[in-house]
């Protein structure tokens, strides 16, 4: 399975990326476990400037957001292509409010995860 990457596009322009190896150096793990969690679609990569990437919003301090892998789950059961899925979580939404990806390292993330169920089915 190799790893699968989206345009840049669907994030907005200024969104902080990490390369891979920065991944994996803030996570304190070796490169080829950020490439695992890639391939087990725990969170998503980019193609920015000819280099994969992931961003920076799916970290706490020092591991991946606990919700992120399970908000990617859900709408990628319910059809929602990566690109899609990137939209949506780096869009804002006033009845949030905010961007539903910096709602999942606050008191809003299972709102989050709600919407993301009802969304996808």
């Amino acid at each position: 399975m190799s790893i699968q990457t989206t345009s840049r596009d669907a994030l907005p322009a200024d969104e902080p990326l990490l390369l891979l190896e920065e991944a994996a150096e803030r996570l304190d793990v070796p490169v080829t476990r950020v490439i695992d969690l890639l391939k087990e679609h725990k969170i998503i990569a980019v193609r920015a400037d000819g280099a994969t990437a992931v961003p920076e919003a799916f970290f706490d301090a020092e591991r991946v957001n606990k919700f992120v892998p399970g908000v990617i789950a859900l709408l990628s059961d319910g059809g929602y292509d990566d690109e899609a899925i990137l939209r949506h979580l780096f869009t804002e939404d006033d009845t949030l409010p905010g961007r539903p990806v910096d709602a999942l390292h606050g008191h809003k993330a299972r709102e989050v995860m709600r919407r993301a169920q009802a969304m996808a089915f």
